[in-house]
């Protein structure tokens, strides 16, 4: 059986997803998940980064194209939002990117859809 990458802080980041949701419900757009988000981790006391830029490095050069990651928690977890009707394969491939352009290995995938909360982890 293989062991969960970053069970206790996944648990953490889950459950502050469920509190912004319990308190806010539906309808909001990203924008106001992610400042409730800020919000609770400010408020827990949990160290995270927001829009955390990162480059693409190519042989000799550094591209032009920037990945903006909606939150960085606990320097090594990747959190991305949406505020959509359902997750698809190019919300994953965006997760993904910022995997492979950063040193993290796990992002977890939030939707914050009209009638629930969907997430998912996905690993590098």
């Amino acid at each position: 059986m293989s062991k969960i990458i970053y069970k206790d802080e996944s648990y953490t980041i889950i459950g502050v997803l469920f509190e912004v949701y319990n308190n806010l419900g539906s309808g909001f757009s990203e924008i106001v998940y992610k400042d409730a988000i800020e919000y609770e981790f400010k408020t827990q006391n949990i160290p995270f980064l927001r829009e955390k830029e990162y480059l693409v490095n190519y042989k000799d050069t550094v591209l032009q194209h920037r990945f903006y990651a909606d939150f960085v928690v606990f320097d090594k977890i990747i959190l991305e939002i949406k505020s959509v009707d359902s997750l698809n394969d190019k919300h994953t491939a965006q997760c993904l990117n910022y995997l492979k352009v950063s040193s993290c290995k796990l992002s977890i995938l939030a939707n914050f859809h009209k009638n629930f909360l969907d997430h998912k982890r996905i690993v590098l």
